[in-house]
């Protein structure tokens, strides 16, 4: 059973879209329903809508939907004595086992409910946190989700059960469960202490992989966006990877790095992460930091947005506040309006209010636009001319040579290669200034390359001295 509460006097804090509406009201004065107040109706059905997205994507299936509008919420159960019996009642009539609530409970409102509620009662963060023990497929995932979970867990361990009460004040006040219960903090305590000092070797690992990358210029772009806002779909389209695509929400968790061959030969690294959503947790911020590193590191960002959903621009309002508890808010980024191919033609043409260079319209599943988006990518990131003219050599190089065999890999087009003993041999196509660099190992050039060669690059050769006959 899903709970849906709207605190209706909290409108004080409008969203971006309301914002927009009372900007419209001021040009619609004679008419007589309020867009604010519809525009609120709006906002809180597209919640509500996404909530049961979330559901599904949980495995629930919905036996019925509560709605209640207060004023202020309720310190003791969050919804008011009343609504706990009606629950209570269609929990009896529906036969459901687990009642959801759209809204984060705190430790005090989650025991008096599971108290009254003759079945389990699960808040909005646990739901999203399961959500995510569901998609983990790496041991990093794994990690992050489980010290999410107790992380959330331990101020709540207190009162869950009978056997669980906590210690009071006094002779004969001492919980038959206070020992359980300080065992358990302590287990969990030291559990999160083992799981932080892992992710912190995961960090490691991931720092000492990006200075491996940085020592090559390789520039990595970043997708960021909407949980189910077409990611995944367009990564596979740029890159071919191949990752799951699905309409389930945070059906990608585990972050992936996947190469981007541009037009003018230079290569980019394109990470795909987890999508953001409506009031995210802030304790998944956290414990993902290690997997949105790769997007504090990018030199560009892509934002990713569903150009046909209703709730466009609250969804850009929610990503960016999640961008800026990041602290990436000026990296330069393009906004990209995604399946476009779900728009009839008025609502296609309408998207021409966007500005041209920073906003791109595509199309991931039917491909359009896509060469356009590429385009703007090789611009913003400084294309042809930040890699310099290009060029084409032939090498052979020692396999011991692995850092610069790396090197030329990252940073060309690698044909033809084939391995003679402890010799590969292969043509490279790329940026002048890279092939340059390893110019001791070209065995023919496909053209000329310029002569401001540095001095370390430059062949060694070491003379023996004669040795005069006695």
């Amino acid at each position: 059973m899903l709970v849906a509460v709207e605190i209706t006097g909290d409108r004080r804090k409008l969203s971006s879209t309301a914002m927009l509406a009372r900007q419209a009201a001021s040009l619609h004065d004679g008419e007589e329903d309020s867009p604010l107040e519809s525009v609120a109706e709006m906002d809180f059905d597209a919640a509500l809508a996404e909530f049961q997205e979330l559901a599904a994507s949980a495995g629930a299936e919905i036996a019925a939907t509560v709605i209640q509008r207060r004023g202020k919420p309720d310190p003791a159960t969050l919804i008011g004595p009343g609504k706990v019996e009606e629950l209570e009642a269609v929990v009896a009539s529906s036969g459901a086992n687990l009642v959801l609530f759209d809204h984060d409970l705190t430790p005090s409102q989650l025991r008096n409910l599971d108290r009254a509620l003759p079945c389990r009662v699960i808040d909005r963060t646990q739901l999203i946190l399961d959500i995510f023990a569901r998609h983990a497929r790496t041991r990093e995932g794994h990690l992050q989700v489980e010290l999410a979970q107790l992380e959330y867990q331990l101020p709540r361990l207190a009162g869950r059960g009978k056997a669980m009460s906590q210690l009071g004040g006094g002779i004969g006040t001492r919980g038959p469960g206070e020992t359980k219960l300080e065992t358990d903090r302590r287990r969990i305590r030291a559990r999160v202490d083992r799981l932080k000092e892992q992710l912190e070797n995961v960090r490691r690992n991931r720092r000492q992989q990006r200075q491996r990358r940085e020592a090559v210029p390789v520039p990595t772009v970043a997708l960021v966006g909407y949980t189910n806002a077409g990611k995944s779909t367009l990564f596979n389209r740029l890159t071919e990877a191949g990752v799951l695509e699905s309409s389930r929400m945070f059906a990608t968790l585990d972050p992936k790095l996947r190469q981007l061959n541009l037009p003018s030969r230079r290569k980019v690294l394109l990470s795909d992460t987890v999508g953001f959503i409506r009031n995210l947790p802030h304790a998944l911020v956290t414990s993902f930091r290690a997997t949105l590193e790769e997007v504090e590191r990018a030199e560009l960002l892509l934002h990713v947005r569903d150009a046909a959903s209703p709730n466009l621009d609250e969804q850009k309002m929610q990503v960016e506040k999640v961008l800026a508890e990041l602290e990436v808010s000026r990296t330069p980024t393009i906004q990209v309006l995604n399946k476009i191919d779900l728009l009839p033609a008025d609502e296609r043409f309408d998207l021409q209010r966007f500005p041209a260079p920073d906003t791109i319209a595509v199309s991931a599943h039917s491909g359009e636009g896509i060469e356009t988006l590429i385009a703007a990518i090789e611009e913003r990131i400084g294309g042809a001319e930040a890699a310099g003219p290009t060029a084409t050599a032939t090498f052979r190089i020692p396999q011991r040579e692995g850092r610069i065999l790396a090197a030329l890999e990252a940073g060309c087009f690698i044909e033809r290669k084939k391995y003679e003993g402890n010799l590969v041999t292969f043509t490279a196509s790329g940026p002048s200034s890279l092939l340059q660099r390893y110019r001791r190992y070209i065995v023919q050039e496909h053209g000329e390359l310029p002569e401001s060669e540095p001095a370390e690059a430059r062949p060694r050769i070491r003379t023996r001295a004669k040795s005069s006959p006695r």
